[in-house]
C-alpha cells in the first residue's frame, strides 16, 4: 500500500502554505492546492489517505469538495476547517458524513493528531477491502455497466480481462452511453486503482492554456507565470490519464501529446528536462476516429498509438431489452440519492419507458429516472400512449412481461433453470409465458 497523504485544499496561500510545512514536520505527506476541483483529482475508490479542507472558497467550497468526495468513495475523510460563525454548517456536515472538523485557530499538532487518527481509519478500510477482494468477493462492475443483453455481457468480460493489464485503451461510444464510467471501472480494477485517475476533457481546454495545463511549466516560461507549476500528466503519475473526447484535440497538440505516449515522459513549458511518467492512457470518443483519420482531421499515428485496445459501448436503442431492468435500478439510485423511500414503478410506465426511443442513452434514461422520484415527471405513460392511441394497461404488462422473460432468457443463455428460478415463478408458468410470447430457448 502506497504511502498516506492529507490533501490540503484551502485558498489562503499563506496559511495553506504555513499549514502543509507543519504537517510535513510531523512526519505526514501533504499535497495542497488553492482550489477544490485540482484536488478532486486525487481522489478516487483507492485513495490512501485524507482530505482536509477550508470550507468557504470561491468556486467549488468546502461542503461541496466533500459531497464529491463521498459521491466517488464514502469512506474516505473528510476534515472540515471552520470559522467561529460556521460551527453549525460543521456539526451538519458531520450528520452527513464529514469524519470531523476544525475550529480556526488551530494548533498543527492538534490538525497533525487529527490527520493521523483519519489516516488510520482509512487504511482499517482499505486493508478491509483487500481481505474481502482476495476471499473472492465479485467487483462492482455489473453494479457500474448493468446489463443481460451479449452486448453487455460481452463488454464486462473484455473489460475485466484488459484491465489487469497496463494497455492503452479507447472506447468508443455515442453521448451518454457511459464512456467514462468505463474508464474509471478499468483504473478502479488495475493495479493503479490507488493511484490517480486524472479526467481531461479535450474539448473543454482553454487553447491558451492547453499546453501549460497538461505539460505543465516553469517560473518564468511566459508572461504570468510567476512559479512552477505541474502539468495534469505529472499530477497522474502512477495512475490512469482519461483523455475525454480525444477526437477534439487540436492537430498540433496531437503531436505533442503522441510524443508523450510514445516516450512515456514529459517536459514542462520552459524547461528542456524530460520527466518520467507511469501512466496508463485511456481516451474516449463520440466519433468515429478511423472515419477522423480519413477525413485529415486526427492524426493516423496518434490513433494507432491509442488503438491498442478497443471497446466499444453499445447505445441503448442496440440494447432494447436492457431497458425495463435498468430504469427500475436506476430508480431505485435516484430514491437513495435524494433521500426518498424506495418507489413501485407502475407496469405501465415500465412499458412506456421501453417504447422510448432514448438519443441520449444511459444518461438520459437517468435524468428520467431523476424526474420520476422527484414526482416531477409523471408523464412517460401519458407519452406513450398519446402517440400509440387508446393502448389497454393489459397489453403494456405483457409487453413488458415479456421483454423481462426474454432479457433472462439471453442473460441465462437459454437455460431454464436460473431463468425461473430468478424471475420468482415456477417452471411450468415460465413454459406457459414462453408459449403465450412465442419465445424459443434455443433463440438465446
Amino acid at each position: 500500500m502506497i504511502a498516506p497523504l492529507v490533501l490540503l485544499v484551502d485558498d489562503e496561500d499563506e496559511l495553506r502554505r504555513s499549514t502543509a510545512q507543519s504537517l510535513d514536520l510531523s512526519g505526514l505527506m501533504v499535497c495542497d492546492f488553492a482550489s477544490a476541483e485540482r484536488a478532486l483529482d486525487f481522489v478516487n475508490p483507492g485513495f490512501n489517505g485524507v482530505v482536509v479542507t477550508d470550507i468557504r472558497m470561491p468556486g467549488m467550497d468546502g461542503m461541496t469538495l466533500m459531497a464529491r468526495v463521498r459521491e466517488i468513495d464514502p469512506d474516505i475523510p473528510v476534515i472540515l476547517v471552520t470559522g467561529h460563525a460556521e460551527v453549525q454548517l460543521a456539526v451538519k456536515a458531520m450528520r452527513e458524513g464529514a469524519y470531523d472538523f476544525m475550529e480556526k485557530p488551530f494548533t498543527a499538532q492538534h490538525l497533525a493528531d487529527m490527520a493521523g487518527r483519519a489516516i488510520d481509519r482509512r487504511q482499517l478500510v482499505l486493508e478491509n477491502r483487500l481481505l474481502r477482494a482476495a476471499a473472492g468477493k465479485r467487483d462492482d462492475i455489473e453494479a457500474r455497466l448493468p446489463g443481460r443483453t451479449q452486448a453487455m455481457v460481452d463488454l464486462r468480460y473484455r473489460l475485466r480481462a484488459v484491465a489487469a493489464t497496463d494497455a492503452d485503451v479507447l472506447i468508443i461510444g455515442d453521448t451518454g452511453t457511459g464512456k467514462e464510467v468505463a474508464a474509471r471501472a478499468l483504473h478502479d480494477l488495475s493495479a493503479r486503482a490507488t493511484q490517480p485517475f486524472v479526467a481531461i476533457n479535450c474539448a473543454a481546454l482553454p487553447e491558451t492554456l492547453i499546453e501549460s495545463e497538461l505539460f505543465g511549466h516553469e517560473a518564468g516560461a511566459f508572461p504570468g507565470a510567476m512559479r512552477a507549476r505541474y502539468g495534469k500528466f505529472e499530477h497522474s503519475r502512477g495512475g490512469t490519464v482519461l483523455l475525454d473526447e480525444i477526437g477534439s484535440m487540436p492537430l498540433d497538440l496531437q503531436v505533442k501529446l503522441l510524443r508523450v505516449i510514445q516516450d512515456r515522459s514529459v517536459t514542462r513549458l520552459g524547461s528542456n528536462e524530460p520527466i518520467p511518467l507511469d501512466v496508463r492512457f485511456v481516451a474516449t470518443s463520440k466519433a468515429d476516429l478511423e472515419a477522423e483519420v480519413a477525413a485529415g482531421r486526427f492524426r493516423p499515428d496518434l490513433f494507432y498509438r491509442l488503438n491498442v485496445v478497443t471497446l466499444r459501448l453499445p447505445s441503448l436503442s442496440a440494447r432494447r431489452d436492457d431497458i425495463p431492468l435498468l430504469f427500475l435500478q436506476l430508480v431505485n439510485e435516484a430514491a437513495a440519492r435524494y433521500r426518498r423511500e424506495t418507489m413501485d414503478v407502475p407496469p405501465q410506465v415500465v412499458a412506456a419507458i421501453a417504447r422510448r426511443e432514448w438519443p441520449g442513452n444511459v444518461r438520459e434514461l437517468r435524468n428520467a429516472a431523476d424526474r420520476f422520484v422527484m414526482g416531477l415527471d409523471a408523464s412517460p405513460s401519458d407519452e406513450a400512449t398519446s402517440s400509440n392511441g387508446a393502448e389497454k394497461l393489459a397489453e403494456r404488462v405483457a409487453e413488458f412481461e415479456r421483454g423481462v422473460i426474454a432479457g433472462a432468457l439471453r442473460a441465462h443463455r437459454g437455460s431454464l433453470k436460473p431463468v425461473y428460478e430468478s424471475l420468482g415463478i415456477s417452471r411450468k408458468t415460465l413454459y406457459e409465458k414462453m408459449q403465450k410470447y412465442d419465445l424459443d430457448k434455443s433463440d438465446a
